[in-house]
């Protein structure tokens, strides 16, 4: 008996030390009845993968043998493309932009040259491209960078127009430079300015091509180390292309000219082009046009040659778009781009610069797009872009993420998805093709939300760490076009723009019923159907939620308590309410004192127009209601901040900081109107200040709703982010105005304490729901659906569901909704809430199967039964043996604590942070159990136990640098977790030690073993007369023996972090074997070839030896001993 009570007393001790935290309240009971399956070895964070456009592009390269696409971009990030589902994302330590590509064809790397003057050699024969050698330039700067194909020499350009060759094996400086001055001599008096071209002749490897910003361009014989020829002319130069046959080279001005000159010609352009100027008639020089920024000239076989040519447009075509030309012949094509040109590169079917190109295709690197032109096909068609570059296409507001979804909802998104693409791409493949796909071993589901500015919803298929679009839905189409009319504008709308952005999403991935909040204080309800319907009267409800302490002014058209309930029915009459004050306006009347008059005062008008004519809604999302908050006497609606559905109840609730309302939208009624102050009845804990109306025009909404792109005063009166889902103007994303310290003031104080008067002037918003089936009330006996609410100050409140029975009886009967007290307060504003079983299981809440809601005949039958049935979620055992059936697990800002029910009785509790405040937290399940995974806005990601609220996982990811991170963070289930680290840029990570461990196979490989096209055969003639390529020694001309060594503070080496052993391609995967086989192969095949030249040089000096030796013996045969 004693030994027993030692038992407990140590445990007990145990469980108290384990969290020093989090707080136990007769734990040990409740630890006993549970056992906790996860552990800390169980987590892991890693970066898995990238998605979307790069964020700001600077440069591009392409690999014509391995099909491979290289982007750099102003914050020196590295983005690598193969075939679609191959990509690749690496970033250069110091940030600095990329301000030029080279790759080492076929070599399986890449050269980087960024703007802080460094040089980097990346291996990209393994699946995590990591740098081999650095080299760090200290007193010049870079500006060109050139590696001919299939050389180890790298000639870099300066700002002081020198250049410096590199050994790219080694990354060391050869001793060989070319000096600016010793280039132009006395051909100019002034300094030609810095390097902006460099290139080999194609026919001759010891002949480079030098141009200087001024506008000479040197000729130089790499061999005598001098000047061959020089040619001026009197306009800045932005680019050089050679003709493949080395006899002529093109040159592109800032005048908007192109000039073509003979090598052998020094004096005049053999030919000067103005592709977009007037020509006058008199012989005189066209119109000068802006710069053509680049030129590329490539051969045909059979037909003419192309140049194409970005910029050079006229000064007079202002407001035109952005260009390409492309002259082939004599026909001109100007292809108008929809962003400025970063820059092109045009595709070739040879990567040898001396043969005939034959291009097929020109990549286009926009500020904002990739676009490719198929050269080969009449009209230049794009080719239909296979990457998920389009996520910016409006700016991203919000973001939702679901793994392990219903394996039938990404075919039925992509059929109705399939149907919205646009016509007209090119018929060919996509060109870029190089790389082959993981071998992913997960195979769950998973699909990615994104609500935009525009109004615009898009679907993505995320499985498999890819990412494709699915289904593009506009909920805009719902509401009337402005008409630009500003005053009206300014009567009805909060907001300045972007008047349609999505704010909240809720979505049931199992009834596939989708609610969307807008920015105007407006709902959509969504059902998915496979045909089309035309709906001829949008249904509509309008709902007057207002936050008043003291009645201030009489309630409009008869009915008590009209200020704060009751909602209003525009094409249905409204069955009888379940609210305590229930006010049922009829149509809301417009008169003209009140929409188009600034000093009206404004009453049930809403901030959007529904639209009046009929709808056509094609396959795929179809409007079931829309939900708008109208004006209530002059003050205008605040926006939602908190959103949940349930499709088994066939219920949605809503909430800002005036309060909330339920809707019923299979009825299409308000059940539920009610103001914040009404929460708790007479029992209110917190001291409200009556408030004076405001005549003005409110530009954000009350708690937390601060405009995340301007520093305004209101900002220091906002309460907290609550991730971030009640900013105001979404349409751009910026960084946080006042710096972090000031914004953790302002956000984190602790509600649950001592009020401040800043708190009590602030209203309580409602920041979260969660529908669930579970005990109503303290210490009953059975469950019941119930709806939970949470609030800024902290309370979760508690309201039981009274459903009719499933079929006809739901949709004649009313749903009764009754508040049931406070279940408990937390510090912070709660922000998610979930519930377990007795056996610490998760219960999902209840969900209803899809059905076809548009059937006639036979499937309208089906959908009748699958109406009838009720799902009902996965409900505990109500045998009155246990004492707890179900655990609540609530999480805010500052603290998350489980619940046990029916008692309350709060029995773990656990501080997550003291110093900052929680932006994102959800309740996730994995493989083997279940987990509170929570973000920071110091950056910290974290794990808690359930139920036991024990740290698993705590690590400094990434501090809250701009309001989009905290916007778009979100966490899912298996371990899976998303955010936009750019406006452009979705970022996946993962917290599950087993993705982190499979992460190597489900990765691409960029490169794969292919052989190198054969060199251009140089014909008879040209053998016999010469004529041909002539190669040149580079090895003897550049190396230490003839050059001798360079400068020692010139040029920094740094080793990367793989030293020598990465250029082995040391990874893991088929592909990286079999390319260190062949570099074994190689390198056998190398030392054997030397063998057997040591061999042959040994039996040719063998045979020497015995030649000698029988001369010897000739000549000595005849004489006698004494003769010697």
């Amino acid at each position: 008996m004693k030994k027993f009570n030692i038992r407990k007393v140590l445990d007990g001790l145990k469980e108290q030390a384990s969290s020093s935290a989090s707080s136990g309240q007769s734990g040990t009971q409740e630890n006993n009845l549970m056992q906790e399956t996860l552990q800390s070895e169980n987590f892991q964070l890693c970066k898995t993968v990238r998605h979307g456009f790069p964020y700001q592009p600077s440069s591009m390269a392409h690999d014509p043998v391995q099909k491979i696409l290289a982007i750099g971009t102003q914050s020196g990030a590295l983005r690598l493309f193969g075939r679609p589902g191959v990509e690749c994302y690496c970033q250069h330590e110091s940030g600095a932009a990329v301000i030029s590509l080279q790759f080492l064809i076929n070599e399986g790397a890449l050269v980087s040259a960024l703007a802080d003057d460094s040089v980097h050699l990346w291996n990209l024969r393994q699946k995590r491209p990591a740098i081999l050698h650095s080299l760090k330039f200290n007193r010049e700067r870079i500006t060109f960078v050139h590696l001919p194909f299939q050389s180890k020499w790298l000639y870099i350009g300066t700002e002081k127009g020198n250049i410096h060759i590199v050994n790219v094996e080694s990354f060391t400086l050869s001793g060989y430079v070319i000096m600016w001055n010793k280039a132009i001599e006395l051909s100019s008096k002034a300094h030609p300015g810095p390097v902006v071209h460099i290139s080999d002749n194609p026919m001759d490897e010891g002949k480079l091509i030098i141009g200087y910003e001024s506008g000479i361009v040197v000729l130089w014989d790499l061999k005598s180390k001098k000047a061959d020829y020089r040619y001026t002319y009197d306009e800045a130069i932005h680019s050089v292309a050679w003709h493949h046959e080395g006899k002529q080279f093109i040159c592109s001005h800032s005048d908007g000219t192109l000039t073509i000159w003979n090598i052998k010609g020094q004096g005049k352009p053999f030919q000067t082009i103005t592709p977009h100027g007037k020509q006058p008639k008199d012989g005189k020089k066209p119109e000068p046009c802006k710069p053509i920024l680049k030129v590329e000239y490539k051969t045909t076989r059979l037909g003419d040659p192309f140049m194409i040519l970005s910029g050079g447009l006229s000064y007079d075509t202002v407001g035109r778009r952005p260009c390409l030309t492309v002259m082939h012949g004599k026909s001109t094509a100007v292809l108008e781009m929809d962003y400025p040109i970063v820059d092109f590169l045009t595709l070739c079917e040879t990567p040898y610069p001396n043969d005939f190109q034959e291009p097929y295709a020109v990549v286009v690197l926009l500020e904002k797009d990739l676009v490719v032109i198929d050269l080969a096909q009449n009209g230049y068609p794009i080719f239909e872009n296979p990457y998920p570059l389009t996520i910016h296409e409006s700016p991203v507001t919000c973001c939702e993420y679901y793994a392990d979804c219903p394996v039938d909802l990404i075919p039925a998104l992509y059929t109705v998805g399939s149907r919205q693409k646009r016509q007209g791409y090119s018929k060919k493949e996509w060109p870029i093709s190089g790389g082959n796909w993981g071998l992913g071993t997960q195979s769950y589901p998973e699909i990615i939300i994104t609500g935009h500015a525009d109004g615009t919803v898009k679907f993505w298929d995320a499985s498999a760490i890819m990412l494709q679009v699915l289904y593009k839905l506009k909920t805009a189409k719902v509401f009337e076009k402005s008409r630009n009319n500003k005053e009206e504008k300014q009567n009805t709308e909060i907001v300045d723009e972007d008047p349609f952005a999505i704010q909240i999403m809720a979505w049931c991935p199992e009834s596939r019923i989708l609610c969307v909040a807008g920015v105007s204080a407006n709902l959509i309800i969504y059902r998915f159907s496979k045909q089309e319907i035309t709906t001829e009267v949008v249904q509509l409800l309008e709902v007057r939620l207002q936050y008043e302490v003291n009645d201030m002014e009489s309630p409009p058209e008869g009915g008590g308590g009209g200020d704060r309930g009751g909602g209003g029915d525009r094409d249905l009459p409204t069955p009888g309410t379940a609210s305590p004050s229930p006010q049922t306006t009829g149509p809301p009347t417009h008169p003209s004192t009140s929409s188009n008059s600034s000093d009206g005062v404004r009453d049930n008008v809403a901030c959007l127009k529904v639209r009046s004519t009929p709808l056509k809604q094609s396959p795929g999302y179809q409007v079931e209601l829309v939900v708008q908050l109208v004006w209530v006497s002059g003050e205008p609606p605040q926006q939602i901040t908190s959103l949940a559905l349930n499709s088994s109840y066939g219920l949605i609730v809503f909430g800002n900081s005036n309060g909330l309302a339920v809707v019923d939208y299979l009825q299409k009624t308000v059940l539920l109107n009610l103001g914040t102050v009404e929460l708790y009845g007479h029992n209110d804990p917190y001291q409200r200040q009556p408030r004076s109306p405001r005549k003005t025009r409110q530009p954000s909404g009350g708690n937390g709703l601060c405009d995340i792109n301007e520093g305004s005063a209101s900002e220091d009166r906002c309460k907290s982010p609550t991730s971030a889902k009640m900013s105001r103007k979404l349409s751009l994303p910026t960084e946080l105005k006042p710096d972090l310290d000031h914004r953790d003031n302002s956000f984190s104080r602790s509600r649950s304490s001592s009020v401040t008067s800043i708190d009590k002037e602030a209203r309580e918003a409602i920041t979260s729901f969660h529908f669930c089936e579970t005990f109503a009330r303290k210490g009953d006996s059975t469950i019941t659906p119930c709806l939970y609410v949470g609030t800024s100050l902290g309370t979760v409140l508690a309201m039981a569901l009274n459903l009719p029975p499933a079929g006809e009886q739901r949709l004649l009967q009313p749903v009764i909704v009754l508040p049931s007290g406070t279940l408990g307060r937390l510090k912070g504003s709660i922000l998610r809430m979930a519930f377990l079983d007795n056996t610490g299981t998760f219960l999902p809440p209840a969900f209803e199967l899809w059905y076809e809601p548009n059937a006639v005949g036979a499937d309208s039958e089906e959908r009748d039964k699958a109406r009838k049935r009720r799902p009902v979620s996965v409900s505990p055992s109500t045998s009155q043996e246990l004492q707890e059936s179900q655990y609540a697990v609530v999480c805010s800002e500052k603290q998350a604590k489980v619940i046990a029910l029916p008692s309350q009785n709060c029995i773990f509790k656990h501080s997550i942070t003291e110093t900052s405040f929680v932006l994102r937290a959800d309740v996730v399940q994995m493989n083997i159990g279940n987990c509170v995974a929570c973000f920071c806005a110091n950056g910290h990601i974290m794990t808690l136990s359930l139920p036991g609220l024990r740290p698993l996982l705590d690590v400094n990811y990434l501090p809250l640098t701009d309001m989009r991170i905290a916007r778009t963070f979100c966490f899912t289930n298996l371990g899976q977790a998303m955010y936009l680290t750019s406006p452009t840029e979705i970022q996946r990570i993962t917290y599950s030690q087993e993705t982190c461990e499979n992460l190597q196979e489900m990765l691409g490989e960029l490169f794969t073993p292919v052989e190198t096209p054969e060199a251009p055969n140089r014909g008879f003639f040209k053998g016999l007369f010469g004529g041909g390529a002539t190669s040149l020694d580079r090895e003897e001309l550049f190396g230490e023996t003839q050059a001798g060594k360079a400068s020692r503070g010139l040029a920094q080496h740094i080793p990367g972090p793989q030293g020598l052993e990465g250029m082995k391609g040391a990874a893991s995967g088929v592909v990286a074997d079999l390319a260190r086989a062949r570099i074994a192969l190689d390198e056998r095949g190398q030392k054997l070839g030397e063998l057997d030249e040591r061999t042959a040089a040994m039996l040719a000096s063998a045979d020497s030896f015995g030649k000698h030796a029988h001369d010897m013996m000739l000549k000595c045969k005849d004489k006698k001993w004494y003769q010697f």
